[in-house]
């Protein structure tokens, strides 16, 4: 199973922009909104577990 923590950089209308936590050089992630939880906001975590997204308080270490 893989796992890991995304940091929402930029929320661009029915998109949105996730930076992989521990991967500052990697290309921004682009994700559909329709696919992440409603609450999300610019700066927040997100853990990504079995092809679902959910807002977490801090990354993963």
């Amino acid at each position: 199973m893989f796992t890991c923590t995304y940091k929402v950089v930029q929320i661009d209308g029915d998109y949105a922009y996730l930076q992989q936590t521990g991967t500052p050089d990697a290309e921004p992630k682009l994700v559909a909104r329709a696919l992440l939880p409603p609450e999300i906001e610019e700066g927040c975590y997100l853990l990504y577990e079995w092809l679902q997204y959910q807002i977490v308080d801090e990354p993963l270490a």
